[in-house]
């Protein structure tokens, strides 16, 4: 029988509602099935926001997570309200943007996040990869790490493309239309690797290259425009 993502996500917030009641601020989904770009591999990234959030609640989650189907699959962000409010705006801008809300809204979030936090999250995201690629390459030389370094430039892709166009884009392949080619080609090489069973010694060498040389322009590009 095929996966329904509504269907699951019925149970779930049937199930969350069943143990917390009306201490649920927030339900949402994030990840690919929440841009709608799932495979059958796909992670299941829930959001639950409760008022505050105890080691208790966060047993009592997992323990109904348990009982759900798919659970090997469940993954996400739990968190208290006032937490939630008080974070880190540069991290808050994606969150907000990349949450598919499902029960109440995160539009309060939106009074935290400044143009500059956006410039930062750019920063930061360039900073890690640029961080992470050479480690890899010096230490671990790891093509499953590689892919995941991609993954995660695309949200910083995504950081540019807002900032520059303030316009927000999910899906990746309506991204592209509104990068750069140097950005572009970022992104076209993280989907190239998604695909690919194995990375090469020449593929993780060539590839490692190129998202350290993107990296260090934004690094600079960054610092310049402060």
């Amino acid at each position: 029988m095929s996966f329904s993502i509504d269907t699951w996500m019925q149970e779930y917030q049937k199930a969350v509602e069943s143990h917390f009641g009306d201490r649920i601020w927030f339900i949402g989904l994030q990840g690919s099935y929440g841009r709608g770009e799932a495979t059958e591999q796909s992670d299941i990234d829930v959001v639950l926001i409760l008022d505050e959030i105890s080691a208790q609640d966060l047993q009592i989650y997992s323990n109904l997570l348990d009982v759900l189907p798919e659970r090997e699959k469940v993954c996400g962000f739990v968190s208290g309200k006032e937490e939630l409010l008080a974070w880190e705006p540069s991290d808050l801008f994606q969150f907000y943007y990349d949450t598919t809300p499902v029960m109440g809204s995160l539009d309060i979030l939106l009074e935290h996040i400044q143009r500059e936090d956006i410039r930062r999250a750019i920063r930061i995201g360039a900073c890690n990869a640029y961080h992470m690629c050479v480690h890899n390459l010096v230490h671990e030389k790891s093509g499953d790490i590689l892919k995941g370094l991609y993954k995660s430039a695309a949200f910083t892709l995504q950081a540019i493309a807002f900032f520059q166009t303030g316009t927000y884009v999910k899906q990746k392949t309506a991204l592209k239309s509104q990068l750069r080619p140097e950005d572009k080609n970022i992104l076209e090489t993280g989907m190239e690797l998604k695909r690919k069973d194995t990375v090469s010694n020449e593929e993780l060498d060539d590839f490692s290259a190129l998202l350290i040389r993107w990296a260090s322009e934004w690094i600079r590009r960054c610092r310049e425009d402060t």
